[in-house]
């Protein structure tokens, strides 16, 4: 059996996990070593040494075998799953010539030249210049080119951090064709770099060859150097298998391989997935991402700040609850969920809109939040609630979305993410879609998916359809409760679909008052 470990590094926004599951998805080991905060000199600014992220891996992996009865020689197989976006600019050595920008970050660069030529008239044609536009502005190598120019000439590569950890592993610059989410020359329908004709290279001007080459996920992307393997005792030579983002690979983590199953993650940012063999824009001009399986997509709807909005709550509100638990040894998270449990479907009124961050097409890049309904008998618990169905509205109108756009019902959720381990959650969740909600077996599915490519890589299951069956499994079940859902249902479409449009107005105007 120790011949079919594998070894799965998860490089998350919070911490770096080092993960061994064998051939039947079961979690065997793990450790954990947190990543310092983000570096945020000024409002908006998000950045880390990419050393940092290289050294976590390091050390989570030596505490792997030092605390547990791993034999770092019974590692069959490596892979790797990063956050995605996140941007780092290497000399020929593959030296960091700045810190990282990490997805967090918000600068932007106005102002930039528009597209040119066949590209700028469609654009125009379909109302989509502010869009283009928008994508250039939030391009961080756009900001890097014009503000640090020295930089941008010095730069040999210009990786994500997939890239940079790749490099470190196995001394190539290589990068998975499943880790390009963000503001690069991609083709997310070819899944491959963008032909030179394309209009991302105007919006996003770089040479080629500062791109690393692409291998798709469950290939090869080489085998671990001796000098990795001195850093984190992995054995030189152990193969190191393409993956994919950490979303993605959450999807089929949790088992979510054909389109009906949605994949609901209530992480930092809380998302609604399918996996589509067929290419669809479930928003207009915005692709979906690469699936960890070859050749399929990941369809995203997005809520940026997501469960973020959570952890606000309990900075902001949740002072009675830290000092409850230091007194009671009670974990906080418990003494928040009790609060749901106050409050009935729909918090008497209270309805939330959680575009905390604004989108870019829908919403739109002038939205911001909203609560309505307050009377004087809602207290911080209706608060709390509210946040959890504002989430599940926004989610629930993104797998209809999916739904209209893809021709595809979904009819199963999963849901994965730090907020999956609320059971208040999970049944809130099953009672706004009115459909079955599981977990998976295990916490780590991001760790799973990525693993699941592995196991395909070196061929310790044939195929995906062999890996996700034999790998994933379903923990807690949640069913709807008929009377929940239809108070959640006359909501969904008789509020909550009304607010965006009809306060979109006031956002716009707004901002023009405020700047």
């Amino acid at each position: 059996m120790g011949a079919e470990y594998i070894l799965a590094i998860d490089n998350g926004t919070q911490s770096v996990r080092t993960l061994v599951f064998d051939s039947q998805g079961t979690l065997i080991a793990k450790q954990r070593v947190i990543n310092p905060p983000v570096l945020s000199p000024a409002p908006g600014i998000a950045e880390q040494d990419p050393l940092v992220y290289w050294n976590n891996v390091c050390t989570a992996c030596q505490k792997l075998w030092h605390e547990s009865s791993i034999d770092p020689h019974d590692i069959r197989v490596v892979t790797l799953t990063t956050q995605r976006s996140t941007v780092i600019n290497v000399d020929k050595q593959g030296n960091p010539l700045r810190n990282a920008i990490v997805w967090l970050d918000q600068r932007h660069t106005p102002g930039l030249p528009p597209i040119k030529g066949w590209w700028g008239l469609a654009f125009k044609a379909a109302g989509a210049s502010e869009t283009a536009a928008y994508l250039q502005s939030e391009a961080e190598c756009n900001w890097i080119r014009i503000n640090q120019p020295d930089i941008w000439k010095a730069t040999y590569k210009y990786l994500y951090l997939s890239g940079f950890l790749t490099f470190k592993l196995v001394g190539r610059f290589v990068d998975s064709v499943g880790c390009q989410v963000g503001f690069m020359p991609f083709d997310y329908r070819g899944l491959k770099w963008a032909n030179r004709f394309d209009w991302k290279w105007q919006a996003v001007p770089m040479d080629v060859h500062i791109l690393p080459d692409l291998i798709k996920p469950a290939g090869l992307l080489g085998q671990i150097s001796r000098e990795a393997s001195e850093a984190t005792g992995i054995p030189a030579g152990t193969p190191l298998i393409a993956a994919a983002a950490d979303k993605a690979c959450e999807v089929i983590g949790a088992g979510c391989l054909e389109p009906h199953i949605g994949c609901i993650s209530y992480g930092t940012a809380a998302t609604i997935n399918t996996t589509h063999k067929r290419y669809v824009e479930v928003i207009p001009l915005i692709p979906p991402y690469p699936s960890p399986v070859p050749g399929y997509y990941t369809l995203e709807v997005q809520i940026y700040r997501g469960f973020w909005m959570v952890s606000w709550f309990k900075q902001e509100f949740g002072l009675l609850e830290q000092r409850m638990s230091e007194e009671t040894g009670v974990a906080p998270e418990e003494l928040f969920n009790s609060l749901i449990d106050t409050v009935p479907p729909g918090s008497d009124g209270l309805i939330l809109q959680p575009y905390w961050s604004p989108g870019l097409r829908s919403p739109g890049p002038e939205a911001r939040g909203a609560i309505i309904g307050f009377s004087d008998h809602h207290t911080r618990a209706h608060i709390y609630r509210a946040i959890l169905e504002g989430l599940a509205y926004a989610l629930r109108e993104g797998a209809d979305r999916t739904s209209q756009r893809s021709g595809v019902k979904i009819t199963q959720l999963r849901v994965a993410g730090g907020g999956s381990q609320s059971d208040q959650a999970m049944q809130l969740t099953a009672d706004v879609f009115g459909l079955p909600v599981a977990r998976p077996h295990v916490y780590e599915a991001s760790g799973l998916g990525a693993a699941i490519d592995a196991a395909v890589g070196v061929g310790i299951h044939p195929d995906f359809p062999h890996a996700v069956q034999a790998m994933t499994h379903l923990g807690d079940q949640f069913e709807p409760d008929a009377r929940a859902h239809q108070i959640y249902d006359d909501i969904y479409h008789d509020i909550y679909l009304q607010m965006y449009p009809r306060l979109s107005p006031l956002y716009r105007r707004l901002k023009q008052i405020t700047h």
